[in-house]
């Protein structure tokens, strides 16, 4: 059973290896949201069978539709919020604003 992922405190960033990854919109109702997801994991699929039949064609296809369904969750393109805060997606955390709280958390981590 694998920990729940680690959000910063607004909500913005998912934490993965100390890397900020733009979480979904949360503004998306739920129907919309799981039917983006279901897309995005089926145009993973496409891209996971169309590199292994070496299909260049259909892995851009595949890349494409990954994309727009990124970009649709609101973790690509345009950011979600509205005070004009810059997105910080593939920073590491301790590079940008979050950084004295990811200490905290690291340290918080490290001595438990």
């Amino acid at each position: 059973m694998s920990a729940e992922p680690l959000v910063t405190p607004d909500g913005r960033y998912l934490v993965v290896r100390g890397r900020l990854w733009r979480r979904t919109d949360p503004r998306l109702d739920e129907a919309t949201r799981a039917s983006l997801v279901h897309d995005l994991m089926e145009a993973r699929r496409a891209k996971k069978t169309a590199l292994a039949a070496d299909d260049a064609a259909a892995v851009e296809d595949a890349r494409a539709r990954v994309d727009a369904a990124k970009t649709s969750l609101g973790e690509r393109g345009p950011v979600w919020w509205d005070d004009d805060a810059p997105d910080e997606t593939r920073r590491m955390a301790r590079n940008t604003r979050y950084a004295d709280w990811f200490a905290d958390v690291e340290a918080d981590a490290a001595t438990n």
